[in-house]
Parts: structure tokens; sequence; C-alpha cells
């Protein structure tokens, strides 16, 4: 079957698409196939190139079948590796952000009516074989964390206080309703939307609907300071004195002035102690959290509204500093996990309830609340420990064992011990540095190579063993078969070695899960100067369009706008630019927003380098000055020459350097699966010159996009009132590892 699909994929085809010559394309197949062997391994490395795309998963799961067929998961030097932008995005999708999942990859629960009680929820969940068997003690015993002793048996251990999905609720959903006056405010912590967003114009016209906007951060970036000098307060299409938002300014502390983990995208969760004092009344996030969850507490307790109840149920007992700070580390201890009795003892022969010392113990962590009465009983060893019927919490199953009953964080160590690194910091889970390792390992238990061996079965000890800890059930041995009657691990083959799959095997083929094709299919981007040449479909049939007269898309080869638009990343600046733009040191490296384009197009252009021009979408204009660079290369695409733009998306308003926002020209759109917006290939203009100031913007722009254009422009998006997403997708920056 793969065979069949991939057959029109000859190297001729991909010249055809890509403009890589079959020449240079085998060159590149040969170098990866070469990297593959009992000796040899390779990893493939993306980054957001891949993930922001409207088919971004199929890219990466085109990675995924190549890497099981070359046989290069779960050995040294081997696997997948997502770059990531930031130093813990990895840990804002284990403990997420995202509003589809909740901690350790567990799907949030469905309210329409499929998933009305835990029974239901677990019944949809719960794996018959597999780790994901397990799903109803990692569920409850997150429950627990939840909402301690409130969390019964009796009452589904308040399942019914956990919300419910009931639509698309990620951040373009609800930016729209913020357009259409549904929304009423908004706390943002940690982003930049009026310049980070897709659609960012768009972003900071619908800011301007809110009643209230609360912003958190270190300097007053665009999103707290829309009001008053956008580009639409500059050009008259927002009057300051018209906005009715009131905006709430918090000092923020930076990363470095409180202590805390990163997750990066190895896995691995490294502590990190508070360098300076933050100034001021500057607070961290941390800080503001906890506050503003005892003062919504405080008032739910004060309140009989059914509405407040999962407000009131919640166990929100985290010691605090003289500030008001909760200790960092007791939060860490609480998404480790514990047995949730603090009269429980952990020995040999398990646990014992009774007799317990309300404080340290040989080997036994007790925690105290803020009155400094015992909050709960031991740690958990790792996730194994985790039981479905209330005796144990945990904030995120997989971080299980960072800080266990030994009373070490783990994610402090900084002994490393080997090459995989082990002793410095912790990897979840329980400290494997190379996940699905049982695959290093022949199907009979012996290591591929001397020189690439990483754990293997050792007869003499009946166990699994090596240089990382197994991904594997240790006493499994490799002859084991199942019955076909046993549940759990114990329905997994000893040969085996994805755990996480139902049946232990790396799937190429996807049977359920994924909203479009169970092989990676090409579709071109949603914008394209050039059309499909593999199939009649231009796009992927199911994406998110998000219809709108503010979010319109060009038709594929549009000749309005022959070019190709990328977005980038420069190394001085980061993100939005909050962090980055007011550093005078880094501003000075780099002073000034730029569009890069190749000496080809200058020269058909008659730009010359640092010449001011505009770059047009049909979501707006910019105006900025082009670098002429031999990077940004011509493609030859089925025999056209297709030029690329490409725009770092790192300037606003605000800061020791300004410039126009590249996001501006950016739609709102959603891949299927993660609702992630394409923001690598879009189609746009340039035209040379300077964009006019003030209300006369809107006549230059409508000579390039007409004001009075219909929002279904593209042909294969759907009308306007079509539902804009499905129940499962989610808003994400970063692809999860798992």
């Amino acid at each position: 079957m793969l065979r069949h699909h991939f057959s029109r994929y000859t190297p001729e085809m991909v010249e055809k698409i890509c403009g890589i010559s079959p020449k240079l394309f085998r060159r590149v197949a040969d170098a990866l196939v070469s990297a593959s062997g009992p000796d040899k391994t390779a990893a493939i490395c993306y980054a957001v190139g891949w993930t922001q795309q409207s088919k971004g998963v199929q890219i990466i799961r085109s990675a995924s079948i190549l890497q099981l067929l070359l046989g290069n998961i779960g050995r040294p030097g081997g696997g997948i590796l997502a770059l990531r932008g930031h130093a813990s995005i990895q840990g804002s999708t284990d403990v997420p952000t995202l509003y589809d999942i909740l901690p350790g990859y567990l799907p949030m629960p469905r309210g329409d009516g499929t998933q009305a009680t835990l029974r239901d929820y677990l019944a949809t969940q719960t794996k018959p074989t597999g780790l994901w068997h397990n799903t109803p003690a990692y569920f409850i015993s997150l429950l627990k964390a939840y909402y301690g002793k409130n969390a019964t048996a009796e009452n589904d251990f308040g399942y019914d206080w956990v919300p419910k999905i009931t639509a698309n609720h990620s951040f373009f959903e609800y930016l729209y309703d913020m357009a259409d006056g549904k929304m009423e405010g908004m706390f943002i912590m940690g982003q930049n939307p009026a310049v980070a967003a897709p659609n960012s114009r768009f972003e900071r016209t619908a800011l301007s609907k809110l009643k209230w906007l609360v912003i958190r951060d270190m300097v007053e970036i665009e999103s707290a300071s829309f009001w008053a000098d956008s580009p639409e307060v500059d050009r008259g299409e927002l009057k300051t004195e018209d906005i009715e938002t009131e905006v709430f300014f918090f000092p923020s502390a930076g990363h470095a002035e409180n202590d805390g983990t990163f997750t990066n995208t190895q896995r691995l969760l490294q502590w990190r102690q508070t360098a300076v004092k933050p100034p001021g009344d500057c607070r961290s996030d941390e800080w503001f959290m906890h506050q503003l969850a005892v003062r919504l507490i405080a008032k739910a307790k004060a309140s009989n509204d059914p509405m407040d109840e999962p407000l009131r149920a919640l166990d929100w007992w985290y010691p605090e500093d003289e500030t008001g700070m909760p200790h960092t580390e007791a939060v860490l201890a609480e998404i480790n996990g514990w047995h949730t009795d603090p009269a429980a003892v952990v020995g040999d022969r398990g646990v014992v309830v009774g007799g317990g010392d309300p404080g340290r113990n040989e080997g036994v962590v007790f925690g105290v609340d803020r009155e400094g009465k015992p909050h709960h009983g031991p740690q958990v060893a790792d996730y194994n420990e985790l039981k479905a019927d209330g005796s144990t919490a945990c904030g995120c199953w997989i971080y299980s064992g960072v800080f266990s009953r030994d009373g070490v964080n783990k994610g402090n160590a900084r002994q490393s011990k080997d090459y995989l690194g082990h002793g410095w910091g912790f990897s979840w889970p329980s400290d494997r540095r190379i996940i699905y390792n049982r695959a290093s390992a022949s199907p009979t238990g012996e290591p591929w190579s001397e020189r690439k061996k990483l754990v293997w079965w050792d007869k003499a000890q009946s166990k699994w063993t090596g240089g990382d800890v197994p991904d594997f059930p240790v006493g499994k041995s490799p002859d084991y078969r199942p019955t076909r009657q046993e549940k759990g691990l114990d329905a997994i083959p000893g040969d085996a070695p994805f755990m996480l799959h139902e049946d232990g095997l790396g799937w190429i083929y996807v049977p359920k899960g994924l909203h479009d094709g169970p092989f990676p299919t090409h579709y071109e981007p949603l914008e394209s100067p050039v059309r499909n040449l593999l199939y009649s479909r231009d796009t992927d049939p199911v994406v998110n369009w998000f219809t709108r007269q503010e979010n319109r898309f060009a038709p594929p080869g549009d000749p309005r706008f022959p070019y190709v638009l990328t977005t980038y990343r420069l190394t001085e600046h980061h993100t939005a630019g909050g962090m980055s733009r007011f550093l005078p040191h880094l501003a000075e490296l780099q002073p000034e927003m730029f569009a890069e384009i190749s000496p080809e197009l200058a020269i058909e252009l008659r730009i010359k380098n640092s010449d001011y021009i505009c770059v047009v979408t049909l979501r707006g204009a910019i105006e900025t000055r082009a670098l002429v660079s031999r990077r940004a290369r011509p493609l030859q695409i089925d025999g056209k020459t297709i030029h690329q733009i490409a725009l770092p998306f790192h300037f606003g308003t605000a800061g020791n350097v300004r410039g126009a926002a590249a996001n501006d020209l950016i739609p709102i759109s959603g891949e299927p699966n993660v609702t992630i917006m394409e923001t690598k290939a879009l189609a746009c203009n340039i035209v040379p010159g300077r964009l006019p100031r003030g209300p006369a913007f809107e006549d230059w722009l409508d000579r390039y996009v007409p004001r009075g254009g219909p929002p279904n422009l593209h042909p294969e998006q759907p009308p306007p009132g079509a539902p804009r997403g499905t129940l499962a997708a989610g808003h994400e920056h970063e692809s999860p590892t798992t």
C-alpha cells in the first residue's frame, strides 16, 4: 500500500513540485539511507518550517515512516527531534497550555454528551492493551491532584468539575469571538498577539472590542499599547477615544528572576534557580496565578452559585514565602505525585496506611500545607505506582519520578555520569533518555551492534539492562508471547517496542485519530502561485479556513500575488520581540525590519539593496526595506520561475527598534489536527516605494486588494458561515513528542 501510494512521487515529480533536481534529491536520499543499519543511524531534525503548514502533521508523519523503515527509532543518534523555538515549549505541551489535552497528553473530556460521566470518559479513552490501559490510574490521580479530599469515588472524583470541550476553543476561535463582541475580557501572559498572531492587523482590531484586557509582561508590548500607537490608530481605522477596552498592565518577572523548571525538546526537565530578584513590583507568573487563584477561591467560597463549585472544590494548598510566592518545589512535588493518605508509609511490601510520622522519615517525604499541617503522604516513585482508586494524586503522570521519595529534586541534578547525560536533570518518563529504546536491540534481545548498543536482554539475570532506563517491562523476555487474553502491557509481545500502541508495533498506516490521510499526502499551501501537480485538489480537504471577510485567501495562481512569502526568525530577536527589541545591545545588532529578496528579483523589479518596498497580501500591506540576498533563491517549479520573499516576524510599534509586523500579512488558518497556522508559504506581491500614511492607506491598498471582494475567493474555501473547525482541533505552536 505504501509503495502504491508513493509510486507517483518520483524524483522527477519532486523536481516539478519542489524545484529540487533529481541529482540532488538522490544525493540526499543516498546520504540518509546510508546512515541506517546495525552500525549507523541518522536523526531527522525539524523546526516550525515543517509545523507551521496547513499539512504540517502530514510532513512530520512522513519523517516518522521514513525513520521506522530505516530502523532509526529508539537507537543512539536516531529518531526525530523537533527543534523548539523556546526552552520550555515541550513543557507547555506536557503540562499543557493547549485547550484540548490535560497534563500528560490525557484527552480533554467532551461536552457533547458522549462523556457525561467518568465511566463514559474512561470507557472511551482506556485502551484494552498497551500503556494507555492505565488511563484510569493516570486520570483519577490527576483529579485527586486537582480536588484533593473533595474528589471521592462517590462524586466520580470530581469529574463533573472538569471543563468539557463543547466546540473549537482554540485561540483563533476566540479571536473571532472578540471581534464579534462575544468575549468580554482576556488575560495575555507570555504572548504578544498584536504582533505574533496571524492576521495581526485583524487581531489588534479585535482587541479593541474587549471590555477589559490584562497584560502581564516585562515591558509595554504592542498588545498593551495597541489603543494608542497601532498602525490602525495611525491610519484612522481605530480612534483611541472610541476604544473602550480597559487595559490593566501588570509588571512581570522574567524567567531568570524566579525558580522553576524548563522542559526541553529532549523531554529533559531542568531546574533553574533564581539568578536575580525582580525589580520593584514585578512578580513571577507563579506568584500572579497563585494569588489570583487564592482570591477567586475566596470569592467562590462566599458564593452559593453552583457555577462556582469547581473553584470551591480546588485543593489549593501550596505553602508561600514572605512575598506570597508559592514554593515551586511544592508544585513540582504535586506534579510528581504522592500517596494521598498522610499516614501512609511506603516499605518493601508496598504502601502501609497508619503509623506515619508527619515530617520527613527516612526514604519518605511528607508535604505540609500553608497552615503547616500534613497535606499528603509519601511521593510516588514513578507512574507505575499510580492507582485508580483515589489513593494517589499526580499532576502529570509522565513526570513521576522527578521528585520521588528520596526527597531529591532530580531536575536540579548536575552530575552527568554518561554520554546520555544521566545525572543531569530528569528526562520523562522514568529518566529514560531515548524513548522506545527496546528497538535498539534485535527481536531476540541482543544489541544490533557493539558500537550502537543501548539496552539489551541479560539472560543470566532475566532482565533488560544497558546504558539507559529500559523503555520496556524490565522482566519481559524477548520470547514472551501473550495468549490474547491479557490486558495492558501484558498483552504486548517481548519483541514489540512501541508500548504506547495497542499492539506494540510502529505504525506506518494510521487507522484512527488523524483528521486527514492515513498516509502522508502532498497538498499545496492554502495560498500558492502553483497548482497541485499530484492531485485534482490543491489543498488539504479538511483544513480549517476560518472564513471571514477580513481573512481572505488568494486562489491558486492569482496573478495579483505571483510571489511566495515566508516568515522566519532572527538569531538576535526572540519571537514577537518583547524580550529582545527593548534591549539596546540586541536592538543595535538587528535594528530594522527588512524583506529578504533575491538579486534576480531585485533586478526584475529595479529594487536596490535597502530600498523601501511594500509587501501586499489579501490581508493588508506593510512597508519595509529590501535586503538583496543570495539566500532567497528563485525556484524552478514545473518550468516556471517562482520568487520567494522572506520576512522576520519580530518587529512592531514598541521597543527601541520598530518596524512593520510581518504577521499583518498572514491569514488565520488551522491545520486540521492541531490548528496551527500556515506562516511558511503564502502568496504576495511587491510594490517598490513607500506606503502612504493616514487614511490614504486604504485607497492605496484598494488598488491591489479591492475592499468589496467576497471572503471566499479561494475555490476550495468553504462559504461564509460554515463551521470553522473541528471538535478535536487545538492551538499548538509546536507538535508534542507523543
